[in-house]
């Protein structure tokens, strides 16, 4: 009997082929009496300043999303807090290897304690301390294996430095046991294009050398596949490949009904990727990254020459700006207090200009003289909306500043609600489904034991779509989905049936967007969305629209 593994889905497409795991953390030795307090304090720190320096020699060369990870996990083990710990453990009688390891414990659980975003990251001091105690000791790295051949890699979790050196043409997909569905994995996996299965808590079953079939968009890992199955699954991804590749152009339906496809944009480093994918503009323009790992704000200039950038990269097509969303799982120290209880419930996205109305101005100061000097259309949003009082004032804070376009992102359950207000405060409603169903759930994003919940498919979720799509569309404003939920391209048709105007998403993930679309008219869609409202759950939702859909 054939036995299939489940777990978290991660990007779309799937494969088969041997399992080889990540090479072991090295084991710490038995505790030893220090003879030389100040030469075991400057070889365990000197280990530790290695590892900072290797990985950044590695951020320098990743790409963008793993350069962006990579610096901050170097940042995780430069901390001087950090070395002052160890050296105080060595003084107190611990060897280094031993000194390192409580330490990082130690730091470990103060993650864990704060919850949310920083309790994921607490896998990244793992990582720090098993390659600092690998550095002190002289023994092998742990990291990828290389057994000569095309592999799945399973691991109990990746950490950055692990993923940011995956060559896409020897690892094939990824298995691991730990993660969730906003983890360093699953955002490095889809930034490379390959098929993962994270939070699959028997993949510590697997041994090494098993032949398995990763499939990506279902989320399962089946052992020793069959002959036949392994060709079925191999034809059934050469033709999504295939479809996907073959329609172009404009977002539509079969009866000509448009739907704008857009990519999604957090990084420079991903400029000149999204601007040549086939895409109409940037329905989210991520502009974090630019005050992030920083101890103040950028500057007027260095943010209009950041923003020039992109908008002359995307000349003539449209670019939806969002404001600084800081707060929650992007914690910023001259932005968000520190002894906020919990922070995705506290002064995050918009709520950030209450208390420092100038941090917003300046960033649409820049955003206004960026576009001024650009035949872009841009468009301007806030996040974290919450009443049509604040959408209304974002508004004017924006034609203020002469940007004729603002709108409100709609991601908490009480804009959906008064959908109707919110659109008549502004200009365009931009629908973010992770923070909505994480909202309407009450369950946090970043907790994969949680994913069944955050699936977009749930039907309370579809319904608050339904009633901003409905609500916007009364008064002739446009509604997209930048969520995960637009970078699935069954769910892409039950959106537009919704009302949904535009869907934004991952370059990669539109070509496939595009080919559905294209073959189901805009009443089909209509039929599938009254399928996936009236479903019991998500996975009936996304059974009921797969089983019409063929």
């Amino acid at each position: 009997m054939t036995t299939v593994l489940t777990g978290i889905a991660v990007g779309t497409g799937s494969v088969t082929g041997p399992v080889a795991r990540m090479t072991p953390v090295p084991p710490l030795p038995q505790p030893r009496t220090v003879a030389d307090t100040a030469a075991e304090t400057g070889a365990t720190l000197a280990a530790l300043h290695d590892v900072v320096t290797d990985l950044e020699s590695r951020a320098a060369t990743a790409g963008a999303a793993a350069a962006e990870v990579l610096a901050a996990q170097g940042m995780m083990a430069a901390d001087p807090v950090l070395a002052e710990r160890v050296a105080e453990l060595i003084r107190d009688g611990r060897d280094g290897a031993h000194a390192l390891d409580a330490a990082f414990g130690e730091f470990r659980t103060a993650l864990e304690a704060a919850g949310g975003y920083f309790a994921e990251r607490a896998a990244d001091l793992d990582d720090l301390r098993n390659r600092a105690v690998a550095q002190l000791l002289g023994l092998p790295m742990p990291g990828l294996p290389a057994p000569g051949h095309p592999f799945v890699l399973v691991a109990e979790d990746l950490a950055p430095a692990d993923t940011a050196l995956l060559d896409p043409t020897q690892v094939l997909a990824l298995v691991t046991e730990r993660g969730g569905p906003t983890s360093h994995t699953a955002i490095l996996a889809k930034a490379l294009g390959l098929p993962a299965v994270v939070g699959c808590g028997a993949a510590d079953t697997l041994t090494e050398g098993l032949p398995v079939l990763v499939d990506a968009a279902a989320g399962t890992v089946q052992l020793d596949p069959a002959p036949e199955v392994v060709a079925s699954a191999a034809s059934r991804e050469q033709r999504r490949r295939e479809r996907a590749g073959r329609v172009h152009g404009a977002g539509r339906t079969a009866d000509g009904h448009p739907v704008k496809l857009l990519a999604n944009l957090g990084a420079l480093q991903e400029l000149s990727g999204a601007a040549a994918a086939d895409c109409e503009g940037v329905g989210l323009f991520r502009t974090e990254f630019l005050y992030l790992d920083r101890a103040e704000a950028p500057g007027l200039d260095e943010q209009t020459a950041a923003y020039r950038q992109v908008f002359d990269a995307f000349a003539g097509r449209r670019v939806v700006v969002r404001t600084l969303d800081a707060g929650a799982d992007k914690p910023l120290p001259f932005v968000n207090a520190g002894d906020e209880q919990n922070p995705a419930l506290g002064i995050r996205g918009l709520r950030t200009a209450a208390r420092d109305p100038e941090l917003v101005d300046t960033q649409l100061a820049a955003v206004a003289a960026a576009a001024a000097a650009s035949s872009a259309e841009v468009w301007v949003m806030a996040p974290m909306v919450s009443v049509p009082g604040e959408a209304a004032d974002f508004a004017a804070r924006v034609r203020a500043h002469g940007l004729p376009v603002a709108g409100a992102m709609v991601e908490v359950p009480a804009a959906a609600l008064r959908a109707g207000a919110m659109a008549d405060a502004c200009d365009f409603l931009s629908i973010g489904t992770n923070d909505l169903a994480q909202y309407t759930f009450a369950a946090d994003r970043t907790l994969g034991s949680l994913a069944a919940l955050l699936d977009p498919w749930q039907p309370a979720l579809l319904d608050l779509v339904r009633m901003t799509a409905q609500e916007g569309g009364r008064r002739g404003r446009p509604v997209g989905v930048c969520g995960e939920a637009a970078a699935d391209p069954l769910l892409a048709l039950v959106l537009v049936g919704l009302g949904v105007t535009s869907l934004s998403a991952a370059p990669s993930c539109l070509g496939e967007v595009r080919a559905t679309l294209s073959e189901h008219t805009l009443e089909d869609c209509r039929a599938l969305a009254a399928l996936a409202l009236a479903a019991g759950d998500a996975q009936s939702a996304r059974a009921a629209v797969l089983d019409r859909t063929g």
